[in-house]
């Protein structure tokens, strides 16, 4: 083995072993050297990211030069209990790998920084033994240590948020306090039921009336406050033209993928079109073990070197946020973003978020962006989803972000600070809604969630038992929330004040409450259609009745406007109309909603997969101009 010193190294010029090597012709150095010095990063990284240079060849190309063995260890055997010695996040934040012993008393140590004296220095103080330098890459240390501590990476990605705060875990549905609470009201409401069955009956239905107008009051309120800022762009083109590359941090982008083989060629394509710096780009595409259809599909789109296969140990529960959590376990970005398969973001999405978080205090721990369809007019389904995401995230969540209330993160499109993403626990992977949790989480620990004017288009669902499975897993997961949140609502309120507790409870347990809500207020109506005065006098006064009329009436009417301004921003007019059909659509929810009733009870976090690709239109997004 060669004694090399630091000296030796330093003298190393990479892009010479690059050309020695037949890697890359000078031409393609030569730009990438000219490059590297206008964004100020390095012409062997850059050339990495744009696939000029493969991984592997460079490392062995460097192994070489370095007069040091290349260890793959992909194909290498290691000590396993030597390995256990040292921490899995220690070794993949430092870069090395521990493989067994050498010659003599020295151990064979594999590390993707060059094996300068220096670091052979660090690591025989580590090991307390004399050590055998190895060069290997980054991702192959990566790789290394995720196979060999599967098991505790796979219980912290499962178990971490439970064990660290198990109230804020949805893997017990109620706790004692809650199951004692369930009991009472029960045999509170049987004997109520029994003994004064006409008050009950009085007193429920004008509650659930008057909740029912209240909850969708709320998010009409909150939506003209949000249309308020319809013309603002707190982020202009100017903005993010004036960022300079070399100022821009290491981004993580994870995407969990799970039966979309159908989808993967697409995904590969738009991840493509991020306008970022592609040496300050680490995507980890996040593979379950058992899809092999889908591994197999993602290695035949010939991705480019930006983009890391992470693949996901098998075991329970199989959910999108304990894929995540192994993706930031191995996240090295300042900044980290959760795109969907189908996901086609704004290419300046990034820059926008990092001028977000940049002009945001050390509270501000995400920013969502706004997501919409580029199938919208595929059919009635695809409309009407249209129109509700278009007041949700143009409306609604401005709106919230405005009144400084809590905000629910969608599905996809999140960008986190990721070290306090990992202060949070990370995702709830017994939450069904991991993502609606995580935003009211940091709202209930103090921490603020804010929005961004870029958009992310995705594809509508146009199939109804495609609709009714995916509504149904997210009321669940609304319902989850709202269980795991109110465990101790006093605290809550101390933490978070009463204003952001109430629009809390009437967001995201207001929410299931009106779908669950919407078919006896609609078999009330019908039935005193149907009835005379007097046999309706028998149940209930009339100002009751008038009064669940109004309600119902009225609370459709506010939702039905506010689908109707969801048309206006994205400028697409031929959906106004189909607004009317909001009380349809809420029947819909109305049967999803009961569904997730049943799964809360017999099957609580149980994953329902929808199913992406189904389309019948092209993949290119609406282009109506957002009105500015």
């Amino acid at each position: 083995m060669s004694d090399t010193t630091d000296r030796d190294l330093t003298e190393v010029d990479v892009c010479e072993v690059i050309l020695a090597a037949g890697l890359a012709d000078e031409a393609a150095v030569a730009e990438a050297r000219v490059r590297a010095d206008d964004i100020g990063s390095r012409p062997e990284t850059l050339l990495l990211a744009d696939a000029t240079v493969g991984r592997l060849d460079l490392a062995r190309a460097l192994a070489s030069a370095w007069e040091v063995p290349f260890c793959d260890l992909s194909s290498t055997e290691w000590d396993d209990a030597l390995v256990h010695r040292f921490e899995a996040r220690r070794l993949v934040a430092e870069g090395w790998f521990p493989i067994g012993p050498g010659e003599g008393e020295s151990v064979v140590v594999a590390t993707a920084s060059p094996p300068t004296a220096e670091r052979r220095r660090v690591l025989e103080a580590v090991l307390e033994r004399p050590v055998e330098l190895h060069a290997t890459t980054e991702w192959d240390v990566e790789g290394a240590v995720l196979h060999a501590f599967e098991e505790e990476i796979l219980d912290d990605a499962c178990l971490g948020l439970w064990r660290h705060a198990s109230d804020q875990s949805a893997r017990t549905v109620l706790n004692s306090s809650q199951r004692i609470l369930f009991v009472v009201g029960l045999i509170l409401g049987l004997v109520a039921v029994i003994a004064f069955t006409r008050d009950t009956f009085i007193v429920v239905s004008s509650l659930v009336g008057v909740g029912f107008l209240v909850s969708v009051a709320f998010k009409f309120w909150v939506c003209f406050v949000g249309a308020r800022l319809e013309r603002e762009d707190a982020i202009s083109a100017e903005d993010v033209a004036a960022l300079q590359d070399s100022e821009l941090p290491m981004y993580t982008v994870l995407v969990p993928v799970f039966r979309e083989a159908n989808v993967v060629a697409d995904l590969v394509a738009n991840l493509g079109a991020l306008d970022y710096p592609r040496d300050r780009l680490q995507i980890l595409l996040l593979l379950e073990e058992n899809d092999t259809e889908t591994i197999e599909a993602a290695k035949a789109s010939n991705p480019p070197a930006t983009i890391t296969f992470v693949v996901v140990p098998a075991g329970q529960p199989q959910t999108k946020p304990k894929a995540c959590n192994v993706g930031l376990f191995f996240a090295k970005g300042e900044f980290l973003v959760i795109f969907d398969a189908e996901d086609r973001p704004d290419p300046d999405q990034l820059k926008q978020a990092v001028i977000a978080f940049r002009r945001g205090d050390d509270s501000m721990v995400c920013v969502q962006a706004a997501l919409n369809y580029w199938n919208a007019e595929e059919n009635a389904l695809t409309r009407m989803f249209t129109l509700e995401y278009s007041f949700w995230f143009d409306y609604m969540l401005p709106g919230l972000d405005a009144l400084k209330l809590p905000i629910p993160l969608g599905g996809t499109s999140n960008h986190f600070r990721t070290e306090a993403l990992r202060r949070l626990g990370g995702w709830d992977p017994f939450n069904v809604t991991e993502d609606a949790d995580l935003g009211i989480r940091a709202s209930a620990l103090g921490e603020h969630v804010g929005v961004i004017r870029s958009t992310t288009f995705e594809e509508a669902n146009a199939a109804y038992g495609n609709f009714i499975r995916q509504r149904s897993r997210w009321i669940k997961g609304y319902m989850q929330t709202t269980l795991v949140h109110l465990r101790h609502p006093l605290q809550l309120v101390r933490t978070v004040g009463l204003r952001q507790a109430l629009s809390f409870a009437l967001l995201i347990g207001g929410t299931p409450l009106a779908f669950l809500c919407t078919p006896p207020l609609i078999a009330l109506l019908i039935v005193t259609l149907l009835s005379s005065p007097d046999q309706i006098s028998e149940y209930m006064p009339g100002w009751v009745l008038w009064a669940g009329l109004v309600n119902l009436l009225v609370g459709n009417a506010l939702m039905v406007y506010v689908s109707m301004m969801g048309a206006f921003r994205r400028r697409r007019y031929r959906l106004v109309l189909w607004g009317l059909l909001n009380p349809v659509y809420w029947l819909l929810h109305a049967i999803a909603a009961y569904k997730a009733l049943w799964q809360l009870v017999f099957k609580p976090h149980y994953w329902e997969k929808t199913t992406h690709g189904l389309s019948t239109v092209g993949h290119a997004p609406a282009d109506e101009p957002v009105a500015t």
